[in-house]
């Protein structure tokens, strides 16, 4: 099984920066595509941004220019780095790790979610 740990969350001001991290882990499995997602109290969780394993990226409209999406293959962990944040960005932002891996002659594929970390930005 792949564990995915997310860190880097807090409080921060309208306008201010954040850095999450996401750490994926899992002998024996080959990490693919991770992403960042987010949920609010109420609201349906939507992705921010993801990145392939080959560096190509994608972002939600609210993210683009604000955020970036990066990761360092070495150590399967992933980065967003948020900027010029808006009380609207407070949530629990969440990390997305794609997997595959080879046993008894097959490919299997799934995916693992972390538990969150919370993001709050004060107007």
């Amino acid at each position: 099984q792949v564990q995915v740990v997310e860190s880097g969350g807090g409080l921060v001001q309208a306008g201010g920066s954040l850095r999450l991290s996401c750490v994926a882990s899992g002998s024996g499995y080959s990490i693919n595509d991770m992403g960042w997602h987010r949920q609010a109290p109420g609201m349906q969780r939507e992705l921010v941004g993801s990145i392939t394993n080959a560096g190509s990226t994608y972002y939600s409209d609210s993210a683009k220019g604000r955020f970036t999406v990066s990761r360092d293959n070495a150590i399967n962990t992933i980065y967003l780095q948020m900027n010029s944040l808006k009380p609207d960005d407070t949530a629990v932002y969440y990390c997305n790790a794609a997997y595959e891996t080879y046993s008894d002659g097959s490919m299997y594929f799934g995916d693992s979610w972390g538990q969150g970390t919370q993001v709050t930005v004060s107007s």
